[in-house]
């Protein structure tokens, strides 16, 4: 009989064996399921065992992420953890898991950057003039955005504390809620992933007034950053990654990583990240784990200065 530690590498060469399941805490239709979906099916193809997206939402992302913490780290659950439910929940408040302790970071997927949208009937066709529509009207107009303590709040909140004005604030339960009630008009804007928005910006029954990627993206070149509107504090990408509960076998995450390295770079997936803006990420285990301390570093005071809260 073999302790543990040994038994584990042999018990990770014959892994996957049975279907491995993905938690996408956040509703279908969210950038997290989008993008877990893409990279899923790819595992899929290339494992030879299907990577079941499964959503669980609700609380920024934190029930779905607790799901995993607590699972048995044997290769088969893992969770698309991303800056909501890894950075932003944590620092609003208490969370029943750590961020970095409890989970095996794997691979940074990548991210897309925020967008600020409304209705195309608003008469506000640029920033500036959605800026001086909301000071004739302090507290009148309001924004969605895919929950409280989402970055898509956070990026309008630090928007609202950098130009002083007043718009109410909608949260929803995923963002593809929120596009609905927009394109509706029971709500006069929003402020969420462009990837959720992407499809209707394009077709028209979203108004897009401003990205928050460093520079204007080549499939949105009408549409201005935050940066050249005079905010540079709003470049910030929403990303996502894989991460399993602590423990997972190492040559199970390096295998992993290797993996979602390869596919982010295959033509098809970068395609389909082009149109939502998405840089596909290059970073191995080491760096991923450096990365998420410092988003964690960069982003605590943000959120706490926000008054963001949990739903």
């Amino acid at each position: 009989m073999c302790v543990a530690v040994l038994c584990a590498p042999a018990a990770a060469q014959t892994w996957p064996a049975k279907p491995v399941r993905v938690i996408a805490p956040f509703t279908p239709g969210g950038a997290a399921d989008t993008l877990g979906r893409i990279v899923g099916g790819k595992l899929t193809e290339s494992l030879g065992q299907n990577f079941v997206i499964e959503n669980r939402a609700g609380a920024g992302g934190v029930i779905g992420s607790d799901l995993v913490a607590k699972s048995a780290p044997d290769g088969y659950t893992f969770v698309i953890s991303g800056v909501a439910s890894h950075v932003v929940a944590p620092a609003i408040g208490k969370v029943p898991f750590d961020a970095l302790r409890d989970f095996a970071h794997i691979a940074l997927i990548g991210g897309p950057p925020a967008v600020f949208a409304v209705h195309p009937s608003m008469p506000a066709k640029d920033l500036k003039a959605f800026l001086a529509l909301a000071k004739s009207q302090p507290g009148q107009l309001t924004y969605g955005s895919p929950g409280n303590g989402t970055q898509g709040q956070l990026v309008a909140e630090l928007f609202k504390r950098s130009t002083g004005i007043d718009i109410r604030h909608v949260p929803y339960k995923g963002a593809s809620l929120a596009v609905i009630d927009v394109m509706a008009g029971h709500i006069h804007s929003i402020s969420t992933t462009l990837s959720t928005a992407s499809a209707q910006i394009r077709a028209g029954r979203l108004r897009a007034l401003a990205v928050s990627s460093a520079e204007r993206l080549p499939d949105y070149a009408q549409v201005p950053t935050f940066r050249e509107l005079g905010y540079p504090q709003l470049v910030a990408i929403v990303w996502f990654g894989l991460s399993g509960p602590a423990g997972v076998p190492a040559d199970i995450v390096n295998r992993l990583n290797s993996e979602v390295r390869r596919i982010v770079q295959m033509n098809d997936v970068r395609e389909r990240f082009r149109v939502d803006g998405i840089e596909p990420a290059a970073l191995d285990v080491k760096a991923f784990n450096a990365f998420m301390a410092a988003e964690i570093e960069r982003w605590t005071p943000v959120v706490r200065a926000s008054g963001a809260r949990l739903d």
